[in-house]
């Protein structure tokens, strides 16, 4: 069996600029039972602020914790905020991955220019911003359910184990490609852990909605100037977040009664390992380990 050698802790900063529904668990996903021991973390955030001051007096904060690469996360890159954050990050040359919403496929070309990794969710929708119909608890709930959606489908899988990836070559100063990644409907597809194609369908639905809810929102909160008709678009859309939680969970569901869903658990070296049966132990993910090797 591959051993994967322990050479050093890696720093990994993370800032945060808004929210989308990769943000809230974002660091969560790298160490879930907090014993990791091969990583350090540090969060700074603007709160759901993304205004040029709010990043100017934030993201030096980062630096302050002298991390290995950077990761930014924040809605819609081409806003003040996140090219604030972009122009400061660009300055450090520190190696550095932007995570965003679909609004953020349009700086691809941008962000390879000044070499900065990217990873573009399609499905991470914008929620239904108008002040008739949003409080806290239904922008609780609207992110719960696209949570939901992004973690069974395996989107939040994707990240981490890219994430996971450059740890891995961090440890062993080993040079490293930054993702350039785009997870779209077609990458649920052929990336997922699912074992049963009626449940690969269900996760794939899912997202698709998930795409369908931030095209009804932009046209709510941005086209829409009359109260009666943006009102019932934002709430349809939230409904339709719903459903494809439901969907979500449905998928991951039919894998439960074949005793046949994945889990992936980190190991406190930072070993990915997996397991598909719910009484037996993780084993070491060989296979995901050599794809680094050959990488």
């Amino acid at each position: 069996m591959l051993k994967v050698p322990l050479l050093k802790k890696v720093r990994i900063g993370v800032f945060k600029c808004g929210n989308i529904g990769t943000a809230p668990l974002l660091e969560l996903l790298f160490d879930e039972l907090a014993d990791r021991e091969d990583i350090s973390v540090r969060t700074v955030t603007t709160g759901a602020k993304m205004l040029a001051e709010e990043v100017a007096e934030a993201l030096p904060k980062i630096f302050d914790f002298n991390p290995d690469f950077i990761i930014f996360i924040s809605p819609n890159p081409a806003v003040q905020g996140p090219r604030k954050a972009m122009e400061i990050i660009s300055e450090k040359k520190l190696p550095s991955i932007f995570i965003s919403d679909s609004p953020g496929k349009r700086l691809k070309e941008e962000f390879e220019k000044q070499g900065f990794g990217y990873i573009i969710v399609m499905g991470d929708p914008l929620i239904g911003a108008r002040k008739e119909f949003l409080d806290p608890t239904e922008m609780a709930i609207f992110n719960s359910n696209v949570i939901k959606v992004l973690a069974i489908t395996g989107v939040y899988k994707m990240i981490y184990q890219e994430i996971d990836r450059i740890v891995h070559c961090c440890k062993e100063d080993r040079a490293f490609e930054l993702p350039r990644l785009i997870i779209d409907t077609d990458n649920i597809r052929d990336n997922s852990d699912f074992r049963n194609p009626y449940a690969l369908a269900k996760a794939m639905a899912a997202y698709e909605l998930t795409k369908k809810i931030a095209e009804i929102n932009t046209r709510a909160c941005f086209m829409e100037k009359e109260r009666d008709k943006y009102i019932p678009l934002v709430a349809c859309a939230h409904e339709i977040a719903q459903v494809a939680a439901g969907l979500a969970e449905e998928a991951r569901e039919i894998e439960k009664y074949s005793d046949s869903l994945v889990r992936r658990p980190h190991s406190k070296e930072g070993k990915l390992r997996v397991k598909d049966k719910l009484m037996l132990p993780p084993v070491f993910d060989e296979e995901i380990y050599k794809k680094w090797l050959e990488t």
